[in-house]
């Protein structure tokens, strides 16, 4: 899970708890603040919602289609469950070596646009390899329910990993844009769309209320991928903090104006402690086959939510140098800046040309950051 929490001006995003409520509060420059929260949208993950508009019924109807298109695309990415009446990712995998199917356009583009990072990233993000994430994601679960039982869990074998890797790569898959069809030519090739999916529906999400009439200024805490709509009425920016590895306490707040989106990846969401007394995340270096170690986060803060989804798990699993260079390419390749915030412990600290030892973890960050990072105590 991707976990980054709005700070100051979106406080109760934070505070407002796991139940569904809705309240509606004054801002100090008088503009109403309409918030909801939706518990079941999808995803598995709570779904917060924050409106600055003086019209409140605008807010609510903006509210209930946010949900029900959040709702939409997590049928449509799911690869655990069927749903009467669609084709969605699970429908591809289970047709692996059998046959095309016919999907809904936005599978195709959301796979085109997760293949363009695969080739920005020299693959190191690559949804191809499923298979291999997939026995992760068993070795994690009956992991997590043996430490919720004060017992540790089993750990794959490296002939286990090796062998759920060899079965992975884009020339396995085939997508007919034309005809709306998505194959996996191999039958023990899968499709794991965990670092795009929640960000590409949240990207939609917010592309959709903004052409949409009596909108305000909005704020969207999808399970961690956060997403802003225009600037605050007041003129005061977005606080976003990023929050210290190791408990609920905040470590920095970035600020910015306007329409952005904030993403972290970190090693301490979806894990469980193994037999040999480790902890083992959901991030995956395809390089190792085992979660990544260098960080234990990386924030990725960017104009769109789908990329900030795929860059942050991207640059997670690669050294700042290289995690620079994927950067510098999808600004070359969509006109879009990026900025990366990573965290690393004291023994993993490598120097950086804008770092800083801080709360016993050293942070760096790119250069579009300097004079917008607020550093806790």
């Amino acid at each position: 899970m991707k976990k980054i929490l709005l700070a100051a001006g979106l406080a109760s995003l934070v505070l407002c708890g796991c139940s569904t409520s809705k309240t509606a509060s004054t801002a100090s420059s008088d503009v109403p603040l309409y918030s909801n929260v939706s518990t079941d949208a999808g995803f598995d993950t709570v779904f917060y919602y924050q409106e600055y508009n003086q019209d409140k019924d605008a807010s609510e109807a903006h509210f209930n289609e946010a949900v029900n298109l959040f709702t939409h695309y997590n049928d449509l990415f799911d690869i655990y469950n069927n749903y009467a009446g669609m084709n969605n990712l699970k429908t591809v995998n289970d047709n692996a070596g059998i046959a095309p199917v016919t999907v809904d356009p936005e599978i195709v583009a959301m796979l085109e646009e997760a293949k363009q990072f695969y080739t920005w990233s020299d693959g190191e993000f690559d949804i191809t390899m499923g298979a291999l994430l997939n026995v992760w994601h068993t070795y994690r679960e009956n992991g997590i329910s043996l430490n919720e039982e004060n017992k540790q869990g089993p750990l794959p074998t490296d002939a286990e990993l090796s062998e759920a890797a060899s079965h992975k790569g884009w020339d396995k898959v085939v997508i007919d844009d034309s005809a709306n069809t998505v194959y996996i030519t191999d039958a023990s090739v899968s499709i794991d769309v965990g670092g795009i999916a929640k960000g590409y529906a949240t990207e939609k999400i917010a592309q959709k209320l903004a052409s949409e009439d009596n909108i305000g200024t909005i704020a969207i805490n999808a399970g961690g991928n956060n997403r802003t709509i225009n600037a605050k009425p007041d003129g005061s920016p977005w606080r976003v903090r990023i929050q210290n590895p190791d408990g609920e306490d905040k470590l920095i707040i970035v600020s910015e104006t306007g329409s952005w989106s904030f993403v972290t990846s970190g090693d301490y969401e979806r894990y469980y402690v193994a037999t040999d007394g480790k902890k083992y995340h959901h991030i995956i270096d395809p390089e190792t086959n085992y979660p990544a170690d260098r960080y234990r986060s990386v924030s990725i803060i960017t104009k769109d939510s789908s990329a900030a989804d795929c860059l942050s798990t991207t640059l997670f699993t690669l050294s700042m140098e290289d995690g620079q260079k994927v950067l510098d390419e999808y600004e070359q390749a969509t006109g879009n800046h990026a900025d990366a915030i990573w965290v690393m412990s004291e023994d993993k600290k490598v120097e950086a040309k804008n770092g800083k030892d801080h709360m016993g973890f050293y942070i760096a960050w790119t250069d579009g950051l300097d004079g917008v990072i607020t550093w806790e105590q």
